[in-house]
């Protein structure tokens, strides 16, 4: 018997988004690892908001729940994020709206997103979730099967990868390859020395992934030093230009993670940090004297 393709308006509901995630969905665990970070987190919403009078603000836990969705999904506006909202069931469950629960203005969020990075608490939170060795493993292609692709690696492992595919001709294949994953995470840049060439080639994956797929990355050394890191300052500088322009810097400040303990047993150029400042490009000098009247300006000055 053939069924029936009429369509017909429902008084109520029964959908319960908590049946309707899977079991085994990986971002259940994620939820749990946010969730976590979030409880610790409450002193520090209520002195942000405690002395904010009005209307009641998008609630900050919501928010952050959003902006690692849009993170994960590469959304690259707020509006889109929004119209996400509006009809995933699963990025409700993540978010903590209810199936009835109306959907934000976008510009009503992002001004409350703003009002978090300001006061450094998106930084403090991120900084919670991905220090948690069982996150950075369930972000891979391996675990990470909700729709988009998520690669993680370290930039030695990523230049290793590149550097062999160049050798053996098929350098464009293995480009096309990091540029699938809507997500592409690479860690511990600046604490190992860089390939002969390493520059130019993660150059090459930065410019292939720029405005088409999500980058996080995580550096010991400053911008400043990227120079030094990559081994020419000019595709430095070409790599930060390109990385950001939509970026959101995090500085995490505080002990190492795992030796936050026994921090007094390193050594004091270990514990400095150095800062996350763009480089500084020097001016051209300015002409001396006054312009010519005829627009020609010798060479010899």
């Amino acid at each position: 018997m053939r069924g029936s393709d009429s369509r017909t308006g429902s008084l109520f509901t029964l959908v319960d988004l908590e049946a309707r995630v899977g079991r085994d969905h990986p971002l259940r665990a994620i939820r749990r690892f946010t969730d976590t970070a979030l409880e610790a987190l409450s002193p520090e919403f209520s002195s942000l908001y405690s002395a904010r009078m009005g209307r009641p603000s998008i609630a900050p836990e919501m928010l952050l729940r959003a902006m690692l969705l849009q993170a994960f999904y590469s959304i690259r506006s707020e509006r889109q994020l929004m119209e996400r909202l509006e009809f995933d069931l699963l990025f409700r469950w993540f978010v903590g709206l209810g199936i009835d629960d109306p959907v934000w203005n976008h510009s009503s969020f992002s001004k409350n997103r703003d009002r978090l990075l300001h006061g450094e608490i998106a930084a403090k939170f991120l900084a919670a979730v991905l220090a948690q060795p069982r996150v950075k493993r369930r972000l891979s292609s391996d675990h990470f099967k909700a729709g988009r692709g998520v690669y993680f690696c370290t930039l030695a492992e990523l230049l290793a990868s590149l550097a062999r595919a160049e050798r053996e001709g098929h350098l464009l294949e293995r480009l096309r390859f990091f540029c699938r994953p809507s997500l592409l995470i690479v860690d511990e840049i600046g604490y190992l020395p860089v390939v002969p060439g390493g520059g130019n080639l993660f150059f090459q994956l930065v410019n292939a992934r720029y405005e088409r797929g999500a980058m996080i990355l995580t550096s010991n050394r400053g911008f400043a030093e990227w120079g030094e890191v990559f081994g020419d300052p000019v595709v430095a500088t070409a790599l930060l230009d390109r990385l950001l322009h939509h970026a959101v810097v995090i500085q995490i400040e505080g002990s190492s993670y795992r030796l936050r303990q026994h921090a007094e047993l390193m050594p004091e150029h270990v514990r400095s940090k150095a800062l996350i400042t763009p480089p500084v490009m020097a001016q051209p000098p300015r002409p001396r004297g006054r312009p010519p009247k005829n627009g020609y300006v010798h060479p010899m000055g």
